[in-house]
C-alpha cells in the first residue's frame, strides 16, 4: 500500500511557472507507475503526465508537452511536475496517482492509489 500527498499549487500569472510534487509513504512507491491528473469544475478528469516506475518511460498528453516535465526520485519517494509557460486553461485541481503493476497507462481507471489533490490557478 502507498499513500500519495499532493503540493506546490497555487495561483499563477499566464506565462508562469510552478513546480508540484508527490510525496509519498510506504515500502514499495519505487515499483509504482505514475501519473498526474487534473480536473477542472464540472469536467471529466483528465490525463497530464506518466512515468514508469524506473523513470525511463515517460508520457504526455498533447496539450502540455513542451511545457511539462515529469520526473522521479525513489530514493526520496517523490514524483515531480515542472509545469512552464502555464495558461488559464491549466486551471484545475492536479492529482497525482499510482498504478500498481502492469505497463504506465494514461487511463484514470488502471490507477489505485490517489493524492487529495493540488489546486493550479492561471489567472491575470
Amino acid at each position: 500500500q502507498v499513500q500519495l500527498v499532493e503540493s506546490g499549487g497555487g495561483l499563477v500569472q499566464p506565462g508562469g511557472s510552478l513546480r508540484l510534487s508527490c510525496a509519498a509513504s510506504g515500502r514499495t512507491f519505487s515499483s509504482y507507475a505514475t501519473g498526474w491528473f487534473r480536473q477542472a469544475p464540472g469536467k471529466e478528469r483528465e490525463f497530464v503526465a506518466a512515468i514508469s516506475w524506473s523513470g525511463g518511460n515517460k508520457y504526455y498528453a498533447d496539450s502540455v508537452k513542451g511545457r511539462f516535465t515529469i520526473s522521479r526520485d525513489n530514493a526520496k519517494n517523490t514524483v515531480y511536475l515542472q509545469m512552464n509557460s502555464l495558461k488559464p486553461e491549466d486551471t484545475a485541481v492536479y492529482y497525482c496517482a499510482a498504478k500498481i503493476t502492469g505497463a504506465t497507462s494514461v487511463s484514470v481507471g488502471m490507477y489505485d492509489y490517489w493524492g487529495q489533490g493540488t489546486q493550479v490557478t492561471v489567472s491575470s
